[in-house]
């Protein structure tokens, strides 16, 4: 399908999901409506009554927004109150209208599994290592100046795909913990590496790049530009609703988007519009197994 078409085919996602969210036909309106389920955290402040949250500033008190929840009763359930807000986390189990959850059974606390450590500067170099291990190539240019000339630079050149700093020596110290970085070893522009990514051969932007950059550097294949990535993301943030987060992953080649219902037969209209793989949907609320 034509991604450039305009007109009202800009809004199908739109329309699409609208009449996903109403009773459809006269035999689905008589059938029991679909219950839907998660562990979430529920909050009430002055501005609005008990809302379901995806994500939540944990100052204290909280902060978080989200949908309405209905039949919501604060005094059947344990919760935390600071200065006219309310909170808890919990299990929830309703019907789900579009906009509101409304409630078909008490809610729960919520179980949910200890969470490993946070990794995220360890994502790997996907190029070989070198023969003795990454090193600088120049050590005079192995600089945070020079990291950040080199990330500027690759992001004028055409196809660039994104890129990361892969910090994986410090799984070499005894008693790292990616929680509580150790001072004076993270972000060592001499002991990282940079990894740049393009579509095409990314070995031909090697000499440009190593014109300013003189650390270790792994370029790689990518499928999608991450102008490309966040064009799509634009355009999904206008034609879908009920959306709680949306990101690129330059690394996968895709765009996340995370809302609070996914129908299969949303997934099927955004894989005949997008491809399969470049979007993909992510579900806060799952159907109930009856």
């Amino acid at each position: 399908m034509d991604e450039s078409s305009g007109g009202m085919r800009g809004v199908w996602l739109a329309t699409a999901l609208a009449a996903l969210a109403a009773c459809g036909t006269a035999s689905a309106a008589t059938a029991p409506p679909t219950r839907y389920q998660a562990d979430g955290f529920v909050l009430a402040d002055a501005r609005h009554g008990p809302q379901l949250c995806a994500g939540v500033a944990f100052s204290m008190p909280p902060q978080c927004a989200g949908p309405d929840i209905v039949g919501w009763d604060w005094n059947t359930v344990d919760h935390d109150a600071q200065g006219g807000v309310r909170w808890g986390d919990y299990h929830v189990v309703g019907t789900w209208d579009g906009e509101r959850l409304t409630l078909t059974e008490p809610p729960r606390p919520a179980k949910r599994p200890d969470a490993p450590p946070d990794r995220s500067d360890f994502i790997p170099s996907p190029c070989p290592e070198p023969i003795g291990g990454w090193r600088p190539v120049d050590p005079a240019k192995a600089t945070d100046q020079a990291i950040d000339a080199a990330i500027d630079l690759a992001k004028k050149i055409p196809g660039y795909a994104g890129g990361w700093l892969d910090q994986s020596y410090l799984d070499e110290i005894e008693g790292y913990d990616p929680r509580d970085p150790i001072e004076g070893y993270a972000n060592d522009p001499e002991r990282l590496v940079l990894n740049l990514r393009f579509t095409g051969d990314p070995a031909v932007h090697e000499p440009a790049i190593r014109e300013v950059w003189g650390g270790a550097l792994c370029l790689s294949h990518a499928e999608q530009t991450r102008a490309r990535l966040h064009a799509i993301q634009k355009r999904i943030e206008k034609e879908i609703k009920g959306l709680y987060s949306i990101g690129t992953d330059e690394l996968k080649d895709h765009v996340d988007v995370g809302a609070w219902v996914v129908t299969e037969e949303l997934r099927r209209e955004v894989e005949e519009r997008y491809g399969k793989g470049l979007v993909v949907l992510h579900s806060f609320l799952e159907p109930v197994d009856d």
